[in-house]
C-alpha cells in the first residue's frame, strides 16, 4: 500500500475533516473530549485518556491509548495503520471499548 504525497494544504484539509467527523461521533456517544492546538484528547469514566494528535512533518495522525501508539498515514481512501493492518476508525473504536466505553457503531 503507497502512501500518496499530500501537499501541506491537503494533508490539513484531510486532517480537519477527519477531526471534525471524531468529534461528531464522540459528541453522539456522549464522550467526554476537547481539542485544543491539534490534539483531541478524550477523557474516559475510569480517569485514562485517548489521545489523536496532528503530525504535519510527516503528515500522519497518531493515537496514543493504554494499549500502545499507533501511526497512521492517508492512503488514498483512510487514514491507515500499517503495522495493525488496520483504519484509523477500527483502532480507536477498539480503544475506547478496551478503555471502559461504549461500543460505536460503525460509520
Amino acid at each position: 500500500m503507497s502512501n500518496p504525497a499530500l501537499d501541506e494544504s491537503a494533508y490539513h484539509a484531510l486532517a480537519d475533516r477527519t477531526f471534525k467527523q471524531l468529534e461528531d461521533l464522540l459528541d453522539n456517544a456522549g464522550l467526554d473530549f476537547e481539542t485544543a492546538g491539534g490534539i483531541l484528547t478524550i477523557e474516559m469514566d475510569d480517569g485514562s485518556k485517548i489521545i489523536l494528535n496532528r503530525q504535519p512533518p510527516v503528515q500522519e495522525i497518531w493515537l496514543a491509548a493504554r494499549s500502545g501508539g499507533f501511526h497512521f498515514v492517508w492512503d488514498g481512501a483512510c487514514w491507515f495503520s500499517r503495522r495493525e493492518n488496520a483504519g484509523l476508525d477500527e483502532l480507536l473504536r477498539r480503544c475506547i471499548v478496551e478503555q471502559g466505553g461504549p461500543a460505536l457503531s460503525p460509520p
